[in-house]
């Protein structure tokens, strides 16, 4: 009976990591991204199309999250004109969202509560901070969940500003 408890487990395991990644791939088309920002405007990803968009998962109690944030709008302010957008979507508990609205005030970023977006085609965020890259025809540049958890200058330069620069 162990046996097949072992088995159950490996295979519930497997299944759940599938579902955690949801199939979402770099240089495939990203998912819909939408809901309702904090300041009460709409948000879709899809209406977004035409622009590079960086969808950032973070939280105030994130040291790294904090940390890239003054790279991500220096870059923004930079790049706004060329077509970038940066959505910040707060995994934060209702509880601490004083503390987010603050912080929030010093970035020019389109910002959102995790509980007034769907992004469930996405999988589980199961690690902050995660950065998503999307290019101007809706394809996955940068997958948060793989690879270098971390945002800076050099990967912006490196990822994006091609991006940005393209039809």
């Amino acid at each position: 009976m162990t046996r097949v408890y072992q088995i159950l487990f490996v295979l519930l395991t497997s299944a759940l990591a599938n579902i955690a990644f949801a199939g979402i791939e770099v240089g495939q088309p990203s998912p819909n991204i939408e809901g309702t920002l904090i300041d009460g405007k709409p948000f879709s990803l899809q209406a977004n199309k035409g622009k590079v968009v960086l969808v950032n998962f973070w939280a105030s109690w994130c040291e790294p999250c904090r940390e890239e944030m003054p790279a991500i709008e220096a870059f923004l302010k930079k790049n706004k004109s060329k077509g970038l957008e940066v959505l910040a979507i707060t995994v934060d508990k209702p509880a601490d969202m004083q503390q987010v609205k603050q912080i929030m005030q010093n970035y020019p970023f389109l910002f959102a509560e995790k509980k007034q977006m769907d992004y469930s085609d996405y999988g589980r965020i199961w690690r902050i901070p995660s950065t998503f890259i999307i290019d101007k025809q809706g394809i996955l540049r940068k997958n948060g969940m793989t690879g270098d958890a971390r945002v800076d200058t050099k990967l912006l330069e490196e990822l994006v500003t091609p991006l940005l620069n393209t039809q």
